[in-house]
Formats: C-alpha cells, sequence, structure tokens
C-alpha cells in the first residue's frame, strides 16, 4: 500500500496501526512468520570499510539481516553503506562487502539504519504497565527503542518493583528508570512546606541508596511541582550524594524556566558540585515571550561549567510549546502546599481565593496561548484556549482558571517558546532529544503532538528538511548522546556485539505528522523497527512484539 494514499486519510492510519498493534500483543506473533524483504542483487558502493570485512559470511546464517542500508553508527560519525547481521538479538557482523545470509533478509537500499532512539525524558510510567498502551506502538512508530521514566520528580520509588512488572508483562520498548525525588519526598514527609526530621531524612537517603541499587539510572527533580518546590536545596544535595555514590545522574526540570531561568541553572550546577555527580537539565527553554533570548545565556553558562570539568547536559523537544497541569502552569506554589485537596480548599475560602485570583490575573496577564489538553469540569472546552473559552462565557480568564481547577483541573499546552530560541539549541552537541510525553491511544483528550513526532521532526524536519544540523549530529541526538549520559554501553550507537535496537526509515520521507489540532497522527517514512533483534514494527505496521524490557543501571565497580 502507498504510505501517501494513508496519510491522507489519518483516522484510517491510525486504526491501522494501533489496533492491529493491540490486536498482535496478545497474539505476539512469531517473526519468523514474517514475510522477509527483497535481497539487493548489487553490491553497495562502500563509504567506509567494516572491521568484520574479513570474517567468514558464508558459514553462519544469521536470524535477521539489513542489506544494503546507509548505516549511521549514532556516534555523529559519517555514514556507510552496508550490511548488518542479527544473532540471538545482537549486532553480530557488519560489512560494507559481502552480504550475509540470514533467514529473514531485509532489503535497505536508499534507506537509513540508525541504532534505536532512547527517549531521555518519557512520562509512560504507569501507561507502559497497562494492557492497552505497554505497547508503546506511538513510540516505536518514531523509532524509539527505549524510553526513560521516573522524570520531572514523579513516578515509582519501589524501582526493583516497578522493573519486575515490565519484565513480568512485557513492553514495546525498553524501559530504564530515574527515582523520583517529588515522589519520594512526598512518601516520607508529604507535601507541607517544612524540613524533614532526622528521621525522616534517614529513610529517604536509605529508599534512594535501595532504589539505586535495584537500578535507577539515578534520579530527577521537578522543582515547579509540589512537593519538589517546597525542597531546599541543601535537602536535594543530601539525596545527591547517594545518587552520586552509585554512578548515578542528577535530571532536573529546574525550578524556573522563565524570569528566574539563569538563577536555576546556578543551582543544579551547584547540586552537581556539592553531590559530585552528572547534572542533566530536562526540557531545557527559556519561557514566557519576556524571557526570550535568555536561552542563550543559560546555554553559555553550562558551557563555563563544562569548561571548567564538569559533566552537565541537557534535552530537549523540538517544538515551541510546552505542556503540564493548569495548576504547575499558572497556580502560585504557595496555593499547592498540600496537595490539590488543600488548594481546592483555598479556592473555597474567599479571602484567600481573592490572593490566589489576584496572582492569576498578573501570570495570564503575561502569558501568550494556553489551550486544553483535558477537562473534566466541561470536556467541549478541549482543545480551545483560555482566552477564547472566558470570551463565549462572559467571563474573566482568572475566574475560569479557578472554576477549572476548583472542578478536578485540567492539563495544557502553553505556548510560550521562541522558534528561534529553540532552532539555537538543537544544534549544541550535549543537548539530546526527548519528548517529555507519553505512551498514547487516541483518546477525547488533545495531548501534546510530541507524544507523536518528536523524533521524526527533529530529523526529517529540522536536520534533513530546514539543515539547523546534519543527519548525522541528529541521529546522534536520539541515540548515542541519550546512551552516553544515561552510562549505557551496550546500545545506543552500531557495533558488532551490541544490542541489536535498530531503525530503518526512508530519508527522504521521514517526518512528524501529528499537530496541535490533530495530535495523534503517527509519523511516515519509518519502514522497520528491531528491538533487540525482534522486529516491533515491519514495513510501517507493528507487529505486536513485546520485545522491551527494564534495563538496569549496572553499579560501579568497587576500586
Amino acid at each position: 500500500m502507498n504510505i501517501a494514499s494513508i496519510v491522507s486519510t489519518p483516522s484510517e492510519f491510525i486504526v491501522r496501526n494501533y489496533l492491529l498493534g493491540l490486536a498482535l500483543i496478545a497474539a505476539v506473533p512469531m517473526i519468523a512468520g514474517l514475510p522477509t524483504g527483497v535481497s539487493a542483487q548489487d553490491q553497495p558502493t562502500a563509504e567506509t570499510k567494516s572491521d568484520s570485512d574479513s570474517d567468514s559470511a558464508t558459514e553462519i546464517r544469521y536470524d535477521t539481516v539489513l542489506i544494503g542500508g546507509t548505516i549511521h553508527r549514532g556516534d555523529g560519525s559519517d555514514p556507510m553503506i552496508g550490511h548488518i547481521a542479527i544473532l540471538n538479538g545482537k549486532i553480530a557482523k557488519i560489512s560494507t562487502t559481502i552480504q550475509p545470509d540470514g533467514a529473514i533478509r531485509i532489503d535497505c537500499t536508499g534507506l537509513v539504519v540508525a541504532p534505536g532512539f532512547i527517549d531521555l525524558h518519557n512520562h509512560s510510567d504507569d501507561p507502559i504497565l497497562k494492557r492497552d498502551t505497554r505497547g508503546n506502538v506511538n513510540y516505536l512508530l518514531q523509532g524509539c527503542t527505549t524510553i526513560v521514566t521516573g522524570n520531572c520528580g514523579s513516578g515509582h520509588v519501589d524501582v526493583a518493583k516497578y522493573l519486575a512488572s515490565i519484565d513480568a508483562d512485557g513492553a514495546g520498548t525498553h524501559v530504564a528508570h530515574l527515582l523520583p525525588q517529588g515522589s519520594l519526598r512526598r512518601a516520607v514527609v508529604g507535601s507541607a512546606r517544612r524540613d524533614p526530621s532526622e528521621k525522616e531524612m534517614a529513610k529517604m537517603l536509605v529508599l534512594a541508596d535501595q532504589a539505586m541499587r535495584d537500578g535507577a539510572f539515578g534520579m530527577s527533580t521537578g522543582l515547579i511541582y509540589i512537593p519538589g518546590t517546597l525542597t531546599p536545596t541543601t535537602e536535594l544535595i543530601e539525596v545527591a550524594k547517594v545518587i552520586s555514590s552509585h554512578g548515578g545522574i542528577y535530571a532536573s526540570h529546574i525550578r524556573n524556566e522563565g524570569s528566574a531561568l539563569l538563577e536555576s541553572v546556578d543551582e543544579a550546577i551547584l547540586i552537581g558540585r556539592q553531590a559530585q555527580l552528572p547534572v542533566h537539565i530536562s526540557h531545557i527553554k527559556a519561557s514566557g515571550k519576556s524571557n526570550w533570548g535568555s536561552l542563550r545565556l543559560a546555554i553559555d553558562k553550562i558551557e563555563q561549567a563544562r569548561q571548567g570539568g564538569m559533566i552537565i547536559t541537557a534535552d530537549q523537544y523540538p517544538y515551541a510549546a510546552s505542556s503540564t497541569s493548569l495548576e504547575a502552569t499558572l497556580f502560585p506554589s504557595w496555593a499547592s502546599e498540600g496537595g490539590r485537596s488543600e488548594l481546592r480548599k483555598r479556592l473555597l475560602d474567599p479571602e484567600t481565593a481573592a490572593r490566589i485570583r489576584s496572582e492569576l490575573v498578573t501570570q495570564l496577564a503575561g502569558s501568550s496561548r494556553i489551550q486544553l489538553v483535558s477537562c473534566p469540569h466541561n470536556p467541549k472546552w478541549i482543545g480551545r484556549s483560555i482566552d477564547e473559552i472566558a470570551n463565549d462565557e462572559n467571563v474573566h480568564p482568572a475566574d475560569l482558571v479557578m472554576t477549572i481547577q476548583e472542578h478536578g483541573g485540567a492539563a495544557v499546552i502553553n505556548f510560550g517558546m521562541s522558534e528561534e530560541d529553540m532552532r539555537l539549541a538543537m544544534p549544541v552537541a550535549w543537548i539530546a532529544t526527548a519528548s517529555d510525553g507519553g505512551a498514547k491511544v487516541p483518546s477525547d483528550n488533545m495531548p501534546h503532538p510530541r507524544s507523536f513526532g518528536t523524533f521524526p521532526r527533529k530529523i526529517g524536519r529540522y536536520a534533513i528538511g530546514d539543515s539547523v544540523m546534519s543527519m548525522a549530529a541528529a541521529i546522534r541526538s536520539c541515540s548515542g548522546l541519550p546512551a552516553e549520559i544515561l552510562g549505557i554501553t551496550d546500545r545506543g550507537t552500531i557495533a558488532t556485539g551490541l544490542y541489536a535496537d535498530l531503525v530503518v526509515f526512508d530519508p527522504a520521507a521521514f517526518i512528524d505528522r501529528a499537530t496541535y489540532n490533530e495530535p495523534y497522527i503517527p509519523p511516515v517514512g519509518l519502514k522497520h523497527v528491531l528491538v533487540e533483534g525482534k522486529l516491533a514494527i515491519y514495513e510501517s505496521q507493528a507487529t505486536g512484539v513485546l520485545a522491551g524490557r527494564a534495563i538496569r543501571k549496572q553499579r560501579p565497580a568497587a576500586p
């Protein structure tokens, strides 16, 4: 079937991919039964000679062979044309001359073969455990083979239990996990603005130590969310020291991405220095029109720290709009102390509500378009902006926001970022690509399109289409760089002996299609995805195979 004809009818394409994927998840078909590609008859011209060309290619029949593709290793180096042979889930041979024999042979002539993409910032913590979304089809269709959960300080604290659940039920992609500091603090201290007792602090340190022993790759913070916003820097440093002792990273949704961006970066650097561990800035940005241009200063500040010997990296999604809760976007942090139930009580108290309203009026006056992703109070408002709804309802936007929050809150998209800032950050060698989205299937909500388009958008639209960076650099930002940041050495690049997490796409067609008004449309141009050698996407269709597993950080060897 011609892909162009499919994407002209998005609903057919959505149903075809998602229902096929979900149906096959229950059946888990045998990959050996899939049709094989047509083998290339002519030998491709090699751009770079592979070290394994001297090996005999006739004695072994491999499980799968990708023939004649343009191989991007994921390290930013120049590509080469060659063949990749897979055996027992790993890359067994890379040849630029002789075609290895395989049970499944896939012609990749004219196609790019790259390492499977690693999404450093994903929020599929609970969806990856549920029947309808554990296949993670919307990420497989982007070329992702590994996601990182536990971000923004929210997620599972019992790392052993969480990772065991993934292994027990299977997943479409691999899952690595970060210990979420906000959830850790909430479990021990609660959501109040107070210092932990000595006993509580000791308990948090013990739980952090256990999480790292159970395979967490580090700790995340969400310092605009309760209780992260209530946590002092000194407390974060103490927990980070435990993470450091296990070789983990500190990944932070910093305290302020707007007017206090530079001060917030300073705090992250201070935590890294004091705890002596690598720092990673989540979804780096400058939010709010009055703050546009300050991202360059933040990048310069990080560059200076890197030149001083610190390990500091960041990730970025290729969109000029963010998405989180209405509460975190607009409400003052003091109003949310104690959690949503306490916020609702404050909204019902006339004196406190008046104070909240005053601050909302100021906040809304300087904001850009804020669009509802979900709204239990009135689903008909989904997809519309706060200003549009307020105008139709003949109410002040601040009063509308208070009403929505009083009746369950909402998720929103905030169009508060600069395209120029975003393009400035893209080619920076230490900034990886990450989605900040999650595993989803179509519903009545209208989520941010990043859950369906991040990686093809970065490569197809910005690298190939707009030449903001080279394709090799864009692929590295999606694969080799994330692996390096996490300290993963058995995947993320293409080399013999590594796991065969691979993506095959057509560089002339690979691009996102999801929009803010139609967020569920999958990308086009993706041909195949292999997860540890098993075909999870074949000829642009989900196979239903659940080859993903929990990836645990290996503890550093004792000195």
